[in-house]
């Protein structure tokens, strides 16, 4: 018995490594961090592209959808400008990718249909969470665009970004000043996509 070729020998990082889909920006691979059953909000680490535990949950709510990243994307000055601010936050573009079937574990990648987003900014920072459907999806499949899902749900999406990093007591950075469409969240992407390459070719 032969080992199936190619194969390799080291696991690629999920930001630097692995690539955003040829189909980008309307159909995106996505590297999930976090699920709905997660009360630890874990994160890759930046070095070594493992998962780490960035902290506990505070509060008592949950992801309402998996929740990661498009890989090769960098929230830079065009993703700023598109939100509005001065300076992005510096992280790759955050998605939260909606199921019908639960998926209960993350470092796993999804393929997923970009429906829409929230423009989220943090300390003054652009830090968008695109919308997206999972490719295939049973339920979820034929949704076009952030109109079509429920207004619970993306009040719920809402909901979450604003009070996942709140303290009792402190001001919150965290700020959501609305949602938009399909048509705006592939610029999103695609600004993301150029900040990448913008950045990966500065010299070091």
């Amino acid at each position: 018995m032969s080992f199936p070729r190619p194969f390799h020998t080291f696991r690629p990082h999920p930001w630097h490594g692995l690539d955003p889909g040829s189909d980008a920006p309307g159909l995106v691979r996505a590297y999930i961090e976090i699920t709905p059953f997660d009360l630890v909000k874990y994160e890759v680490d930046k070095v070594t592209g493992y998962l780490h535990v960035d902290r506990p949950q505070r509060t008592s709510s949950l992801p309402p959808t998996l929740y990661g990243f498009v890989p090769r994307t960098y929230c830079g000055g065009r993703v700023a400008r598109l939100a509005g601010v001065e300076r992005g936050d510096g992280d790759p573009l955050d998605i939260c990718v909606l199921s019908e079937r639960p998926v209960d574990r993350a470092d796993v990648l999804v393929r997923a249909k970009v429906i829409g987003g929230l423009r989220m900014v943090e300390g003054g920072e652009a830090d968008d969470k695109i919308v997206a459907v999972l490719e295939n999806d049973p339920a979820w499949a034929r949704v076009e665009e952030l109109a079509a899902l429920p207004v619970a749900l993306v009040e719920r999406l809402s909901h979450y970004f604003l009070t996942y990093k709140g303290i009792p007591g402190s001001p919150n950075p965290v700020r959501v000043d609305g949602t938009y469409a399909r048509a705006h969240a592939h610029a999103v992407v695609r600004a993301a996509l150029e900040d990448y390459a913008e950045e990966a070719a500065r010299p070091t």
